[in-house]
């Protein structure tokens, strides 16, 4: 069976880093995985979304609109942005943080301050993480990302077959090995 997921968020979020070690996870676990990245403006805060498909044989990253097992919102229009991805029954993490667009910052648009109420009203199996919180308590407010990685690898359900801080330190620097391990298992505790 392949199993399809999003990864959507806000340039500088570290969205393609959290994609990467998920991808290598995977890999780790034995499964094919194809992976396809979208970056958009990402340099100046755009919209950036990873396709990750993994399976015993998986031919194409793509993801057709309502075949996405799970999404993993780091912002929460990003979450609204790729809803129609996501199929019925999927799951949909999303971190409770707010990143203002140009048009918001300029007052030519108002960020919408309904977009969980309305995602609790549609989606079933929704989980809402404080993400930024959890990563600015544990030092580093950059950690978000590894807390939702962590939230996504248990919402999958596949925490136990990889060693993932393993997986994390080949990714990172040592001076932030510490912190990120921590998130991701803070992650793993908030799903």
């Amino acid at each position: 069976m392949t199993r399809s997921l999003i990864l959507a968020g806000v340039g500088g979020q570290g969205t393609i880093l959290a994609s990467n070690i998920l991808a290598q996870g995977l890999i780790n676990q034995g499964y094919d995985v194809k992976m396809s990245e979208i970056h958009g403006m990402a340099q100046r805060g755009g919209s950036v979304n990873t396709q990750i498909r993994f399976g015993k044989k998986v031919y194409s990253p793509m993801i057709a609109s309502g075949e996405a097992d799970l999404i993993l919102a780091f912002e929460k229009v990003e979450a609204v942005r790729y809803l129609n991805y996501l199929k019925p029954g999927g799951t949909l993490i999303v971190n409770d943080y707010e990143i203002y667009s140009t048009t918001v910052l300029t007052g030519q648009e108002k960020y919408p301050t309904d977009v969980l109420d309305k995602l609790k009203d549609t989606i079933e199996n929704l989980f809402v993480i404080p993400a930024a919180k959890i990563a600015k308590d544990l030092g580093n407010i950059k950690a978000q990302n590894m807390v939702l990685l962590g939230a996504a690898v248990k919402a999958l359900g596949i925490v136990v077959d990889t060693n993932w801080q393993d997986v994390i330190m080949a990714y990172l620097p040592e001076r932030y090995h510490n912190v990120n391990i921590r998130a991701f298992k803070e992650g793993i505790e908030a799903v």
